[in-house]
């Protein structure tokens, strides 16, 4: 079992930066790949980022590619998630997610636990 709790959001003006968190329980925080997923009002989960129990190897979605960077410190049993270069359209509820699967995933129901999420609102 893996509980989830992210931390970090909150209310930006466009063009500025915020580091969310994501605080795991349990032991076995590096055999999970991490991701990263956002759900604005009125739409479908979007994947944001993931990244491999190692950390070697990430992969982001279209829409932050360039401007989000995912890591993890696995001695702290924690993810990140920096944002920079917000955008209005960037607003939403922003999920951390473990998956026990061995190779990075960006569909949200390959993704085992889940946190409570954090609202990021990106003011234009």
């Amino acid at each position: 079992q893996v509980q989830l709790e992210e931390s970090g959001g909150g209310l930006v003006q466009a063009g500025g930066s915020l580091r969310l968190s994501c605080a795991a329980s349990g032991r076995t925080f590096s055999r999970y790949v991490m991701g990263w997923f956002r759900q604005a009002p009125g739409k479908e989960r979007e994947f944001v980022a993931a990244i491999s129990w190692s950390d070697s190897m990430t992969y982001y979605g279209d829409s932050v590619t360039g401007r989000f960077t995912i890591s993890r410190d696995n001695a702290k049993n924690t993810a990140y998630l920096q944002m920079n270069s917000l955008k209005p359209e960037d607003t939403a509820v922003y999920y951390c997610a473990a998956s026990s699967n061995l190779w990075i995933e960006v569909r949200p129901t390959e993704y085992d636990y889940w946190g409570q999420g954090t609202q990021v609102t990106v003011s234009s």
